[in-house]
């Protein structure tokens, strides 16, 4: 019985470390799963949104045909941020950077359009507008929800990997830091309200 004592030891041991990697490569898989899933819902709030435009635009048309600038730029920067997608597997710093530029586009022409609506009373007063204006309020809140949920699942994932000892096994199985969505530059500063 002694002769075979080290190799039980070993065998112990060796099932020992083959259930912790195991266990912690499944939790990190279904962690980045997770972190995929949310950045998903990220995109399809964006889409959402996306998709409201050319009702928002035929609408305004209706009443402010003239305004042919500030409509034709709100198209091409809904053509842009369209464009610019993520593949879930390829989420860098880099890539978020340029979706996040290309929704910034689009939402500064969206902030223009509305400012332009302002001129005409008749077009606030209509209810087609009226319910687009909603539901684009609406989903600018889904946005933002899913963006921190994006975020509360990278965190998730970003702790598992990078705690120790498991950064020791991150390292060995592939697993990546993953990149937070971030906000805005300058969003930090209160926007100026003139009167």
């Amino acid at each position: 019985m002694k002769k075979f004592l080290p190799w039980i030891i070993i065998g112990i041991l060796v099932i020992g470390l083959y259930s912790w990697g195991k266990g912690f490569n499944n939790t990190a898989v279904r962690y980045e799963a997770d972190a995929k899933t949310a950045w998903s819902n990220v995109e399809s709030a964006y889409q959402r949104r996306a998709d409201l435009i050319p009702n928002l635009v035929a609408t305004v048309k209706g009443y402010a045909a003239h305004e042919k600038e500030t409509l034709e730029g709100v198209i091409k920067a809904r053509s842009e941020a369209t464009k610019t997608t993520i593949d879930a597997n390829n989420l860098t710093p880099e890539t978020m950077a340029q979706f996040q530029q290309a929704q910034q586009g689009l939402s500064g022409a969206l902030s223009r359009l509305l400012v332009t609506v302002e001129r005409y009373p008749d077009l606030k007063a209509d209810k087609s507008f009226l319910e687009l204006q909603s539901q684009l309020e609406g989903t600018e809140n889904r946005i933002n929800v899913e963006r921190n949920r994006y975020n509360q699942a990278v965190n998730k994932y970003d702790i598992h990997t990078t705690e120790f000892p498991g950064k020791l096994l991150a390292g060995l199985f592939g697993f990546e830091e993953m990149p937070r969505y971030k906000s805005d530059p300058g969003s930090e500063n209160a926007p100026k309200v003139e009167f």
